[in-house]
């Protein structure tokens, strides 16, 4: 027998090592570091920062029915690198200017005993965070795939502190965040934000949802967690063909929250801007008849009580017009409204109005006072009703001059309607892929007809408004008209601290803010607004929309027309954005540029704990003066007691200059920094 030299069995040793070393990528700073292995057959990949664990060891892959599982018997048979560095803009958004610079690691992987299955992985590490996706190429007997389960997991390196709210409950997604470890968490949405032990911040979340279900998180033995995919009611996570290309699994990293909320990573995994023209997507601020509805002065059905007539819609209009406000929204002008509405999915018209109320008259109305009436759709979750309707409700809108869209979803639990080809009725989940493919087609079908949306009872964002940027804003969270009816009273003054670092890092949300009249006693009795006046006005720097609404009524706004100016003034399009401090759930400040002028604004705000905070204002221009018009709560504030004292008063600041914040407990702080003019000059006196 032949003996085998020493050299080549070194030279064999050393080959089969360097096949079975993980593949590592690395993020252009070389802080975070991705490894991939193939262990035994099986994919897995961690995450590491400065060499330590934030993702130990997790498994990849699927389970298909009818096919052998995608995540076991692979071995890796080609990896491409590439390293990606461009910078783009946005037509609206928290930054005008994005750079998205990463390192991509592409993995192939073959099947071990059967050539013909093949999987690959794609990882793109960021400097705050880490995207990987999967593809599954055409390949003998996958033609048609039915995904029983993703078998993706985050086996995370610590019990984190984790701010969080349930998945698979009937209010979707508008429920309080929860404060917990990990290891008391069940089923979670995304975006899922947690602190670690020594101080850092992380969030899991995904980029680029397209047909394919929603991911939320269920927690496996001690702290690992793995995607749960919202099903079909028939069990299957997914129905799709090959090739198939799935979202973006996302981890973010930050040292501290605001570095979170300042990463445009989920944007950045989301593809180019699709629409050639995007001259006609305008943000705006708006009134509208909404918040009479939620205290129940007026109703959205029809009656003695009904609150879209022409007339009123006029009078909103004339406050609109007056006041700087760009588009009025009109609920319940539609038929289908009558009676135990949310149950009325299959009855509601989009063309056809009650008969107070004249469409066309309102329409003309707000084009000759230069206002725009925002449309609403109500679906009630009655999905084959609204998609037979499409397309001529959007024409109608199109021709009329209505450019944004507010659709509505309400519907409790698994409570979408669907009809199979067999006439067999199923109830699907507002997160499943039935309802990803609806939302994506009704933003397809606006952006066909020069349509902006404002989708309420959305599916999450994903950074899909780079790719389709006439999709603005969602709600998607516990708004401001829980204040109003909420059965436990309403949001606590903490609620507005957390979602920046949970919800908002999403993106945009319609919280619709500005309440002036914090107490309703005759309406609603048992509930009230539980903040002061100052910080309903720093919410508008602080909770982003390129649609913000000021949400009361126009009696109360008149009544307080010094408070208002700040909510004339402030932008809802930002040239930068960012955190100057932050404790999630205590408080926040973020300051942003207006786009279009060289004014800043600031917004800070705190729980029912009163703060001291010291701003320096190193953003500011160099050289430059500033006047800084401040609203802030007045010595005796008190979200509880005192909730209306408000100071407003102007003085010179420069880039030099620290700015003192006093939050009341429940307060805030809004503020306007302006380059001072030659009128300015003269000492500046309070207002």
């Amino acid at each position: 027998m032949r003996r085998i030299p020493g050299w080549l069995l070194l030279g064999l040793a050393a080959m089969t090592a360097a096949l079975a070393a993980p593949l590592t990528v690395t993020s252009p700073d070389g802080t975070l570091t991705v490894s991939f292995m193939v262990d035994d057959g099986s994919p897995r990949y961690g995450v590491t920062r400065f060499g330590r664990d934030l993702i130990g060891p997790s498994a990849l892959g699927f389970v298909i029915h009818g096919a052998p599982p995608l995540d076991r018997d692979f071995r890796v048979t080609a990896e491409s690198r590439r390293t990606i560095d461009e910078t783009w803009v946005q037509p609206w958004g928290e930054q005008a200017e994005i750079r998205c610079h990463c390192r991509e690691l592409r993995i192939e992987l073959t099947g071990a005993e059967t050539a013909a299955r093949r999987l690959t992985l794609v990882f793109r590490v960021f400097d705050d965070g880490v995207g990987f996706r999967y593809e599954i190429p055409a390949q003998p007997g996958l033609d048609s795939l039915a995904i029983m389960d993703e078998l993706t997991e985050f086996a995370l390196a610590g019990d984190h502190r984790a701010w969080w709210i349930p998945a698979y409950q009937p209010e979707r997604y508008e429920y309080l965040y929860r404060a917990t470890p990990v290891s008391e968490m069940d089923r979670v949405h995304t975006p899922l934000t947690m602190e670690t032990a020594d101080g850092l911040f992380l969030c899991i979340h995904e980029a680029a949802l397209t047909d394919y279900a929603g991911m939320t998180l269920a927690r496996r033995a001690g702290h690992i967690l793995k995607a749960d995919l919202v099903p079909w009611s028939d069990g299957v996570r997914v129905r799709a063909t090959a090739p198939l290309v799935t979202p973006w699994r996302t981890l973010q990293v930050a040292d501290t929250p605001g570095g979170l909320a300042d990463s445009r990573l989920i944007l950045n995994l989301n593809e180019p801007c699709r629409l050639d023209d995007v001259s006609w997507i305008t943000p705006a601020k708006y009134v509208g008849v909404w918040w009479e509805m939620h205290l129940g002065t007026a109703t959205w059905g029809s009656g003695p009580r009904h609150g879209a007539t022409t007339a009123n819609a006029k009078r909103y209009i004339d406050f609109a017009a007056g006041h700087g406000f760009g588009g009025v929204l009109v609920e319940g002008w539609n038929v289908g409204w009558d009676g135990e509405w949310t149950r009325n999915g299959d009855l509601f018209c989009f063309t056809r109005p009650y008969d107070d109320f004249d469409l066309e008259e309102v329409c003309r109305y707000a084009a000759e006072n230069g206002v725009r009436l925002i449309g609403h759709h109500e679906t009630a979750a009655g999905i084959a009703n609204y998609e037979a309707q499409l397309e001529e409700a959007f024409a109608l809108y199109e021709r009329l001059g209505v450019r944004t869209v507010k659709t509505g979803y309400v519907g409790y639990g698994q409570q979408i309607r669907r009809v199979d080809e067999a006439g067999r009725v199923h109830h699907e989940w507002h997160h499943g892929q039935f309802m990803v493919r609806h939302y994506r087609k009704v933003v397809e079908a606006a952006a066909r007809h020069r349509i902006m949306l404002d989708v309420h009872e959305p599916i999450k964002d994903t950074g899909i408004r780079r790719t389709w940027p006439n999709m603005l804003s969602r709600e998607g969270a516990r708004g401001q008209e829980y204040n109003a009816w909420g059965g436990d009273g309403g949001n606590p003054p903490d609620h507005t601290t957390i979602l920046p670092f949970t919800r908002l890092l999403a993106g945009p949300m319609d919280f619709t803010p500005g309440i002036f009249d914090l107490h309703f006693p005759e309406a609603r009795p048992g509930n009230r607004v539980n903040t002061t006046l100052a910080k309903q006005l720093a919410l508008y720097v602080v909770l982003y929309s390129p649609l913000q609404m000021a949400a009361d009524l126009p009696e109360n706004y008149r009544a307080r027309p010094d408070a208002l100016r700040f909510i004339q003034d402030v932008p809802v399009d930002w040239r930068h954005s960012r955190v100057l401090h932050a404790r999630i759930g205590d408080y926040v400040t973020f300051v942003r540029q207006d786009r279009h002028s060289d004014d800043w604004y600031l917004g800070s705000i705190t729980d029912d704990q009163g703060r001291i905070l010291e701003v320096p204002l190193d953003f500011l221009e160099p050289g430059r003066l500033y006047v800084a018009e401040i609203y802030r709560d007045g010595p005796a504030g008190d979200w509880r007691t005192k909730p209306y004292d408000l100071e407003i008063l102007a003085q010179p600041v420069t880039r030099e200059t620290t700015l003192h914040l006093r939050l009341a407990p429940g307060g805030g702080q809004a503020v306007r920094f302006r380059p001072a003019t030659e009128e300015d000059i003269h000492p500046l006196k309070e207002k």
